[in-house]
């Protein structure tokens, strides 16, 4: 990056991400070009495309789930996409429960996606809502975490600062709860207790579509990422077109094999998943992560590393990631941690980390993609399932 001024700003950066605006092409230039296209065509599925809900009502959604993670940028951007005005406005929500229940929903995926629970997906059901606008309020408030993250993190790339935005003013349902961590799952599996590298299992919430009722369109929408055997994404298959940009913007992120090395790439979604304490996801990647790099007593660190917990379950100290860490590798598990913050808080000083240790722009940029689709595939997998031991053979 030069020393000279950026001639755009973070709106400009989102408007260039989305539709192509020439203004801030500069902040493009360090994207993979498939991981550009595939977030426009899953911005594209979600909010252009014919959907359960009304335009109106996932922008809402989007504009609430912006305001909860700080994000001015999004925010705005939503209102102006015409948003409803009822669903962004204050408490009380009154006269539409189904409405009600969904912006409950968004506020707790938002703020603290592990402590969401099978009873939360049964509040949806009861006010109307069946598997499929589950799944796509799930895939909402992901995707434009993951959204967001990219914007702030290329942002900070060309040293501007992001508008933020006001938290809503109510209380949020994650407020007193803790994680499940341990006891068992509602289809009577053991839950894990603590991080770990071990292979686990996945069980849903929700109906999912058996094998021999998936449509084309929904084997499509994972065929390059899982077999038909994979629950998780026959789950996901009930959105199919978002699903399919999912996929490939997930491959177009962690394939190459140029860039950061593939091993810290996992890192990344490994600190990620422990800030956002996703259990399943952390055992994936830290496993990746260590067979990529040979490192396993320093990825075992990360994943033991103790973090306290406020009232909503938001980490506030992040440091102790870091412990054990060589200096390359502290330098991308803080920069990492710090843009999984729900309110992101990557800056100056951890990019200036980064580039001590060699890590170029495109480097970097392949560390805050790693890291904003994680807060997508974290938020998904928290807020749908159950992660389980292995069960017995």
């Amino acid at each position: 990056m030069s020393d000279a001024q950026p001639s755009f700003d973070a709106h400009q950066i989102l408007t260039a991400l989305l539709t192509a605006a020439p203004e801030a092409s500069e902040a493009m230039s360090t994207l993979r070009p498939d991981v550009l296209s595939r977030t426009r065509d899953a911005y594209d599925a979600l909010y252009r495309e014919p959907q359960l809900l009304p335009a109106p009502v996932l922008h809402g959604l989007a504009a609430v789930s912006a305001d909860w993670q700080g994000s001015g940028v999004l925010a705005q951007w939503h209102r102006t996409q015409g948003a409803s005005s009822q669903l962004a406005a204050a408490d009380p929500l009154t006269g539409d429960p189904a409405l009600a229940a969904l912006r409950d929903h968004v506020d707790l995926l938002s703020t603290s996606p592990a402590l969401a629970t099978l009873a939360d997906q049964e509040n949806l059901t009861a006010a109307g809502h069946d598997a499929r606008t589950v799944v796509l309020i799930s895939q909402l408030v992901a995707f434009e975490s993951h959204l967001q993250r990219l914007v702030a993190g290329l942002a900070a790339l060309h040293g501007l600062a992001v508008p933020s935005a006001d938290a809503p003013t109510r209380t949020p349902r994650s407020r007193g709860r803790a994680a499940q961590h341990s006891g068992t799952t509602p289809g009577g599996r053991t839950r894990p207790a603590a991080f770990t590298r071990e292979q686990l299992q996945w069980e849903p919430w929700i109906p999912v579509p058996a094998e021999d009722e998936l449509t084309e369109e929904q084997r499509a929408s994972f065929a390059s990422k899982a077999s038909t055997h994979s629950v998780y994404f026959r789950m996901l298959s009930l959105t199919p077109a978002l699903t399919r940009a999912r996929s490939e913007l997930d491959n177009a992120i962690f394939l190459p094999r140029d860039g950061m090395p593939k091993a810290e790439r996992e890192l990344v979604a490994a600190v990620t998943s422990k800030v956002n304490d996703c259990i399943y996801c952390a055992s994936v990647h830290a496993r990746k992560a260590a067979g990529f790099s040979k490192r396993e007593e320093e990825v075992d660190a990360l994943l033991a590393a103790p973090l306290e917990r406020d009232e909503d379950w938001i980490p506030a100290d992040l440091t102790p990631l870091a412990a054990g860490q060589d200096e390359r590798w502290s330098a991308i598990v803080v920069a990492a941690a710090e843009l999984s913050r729900p309110r992101p808080a990557l800056g100056a000083d951890q990019l200036t980390a980064l580039r001590r240790q060699g890590l170029e722009d495109h480097q970097i940029t392949d560390l805050l993609t790693a890291a904003s689709f994680f807060a997508w595939a974290n938020r998904l997998m928290l807020s749908l399932g159950d992660p389980s031991l292995p069960d017995a053979v």
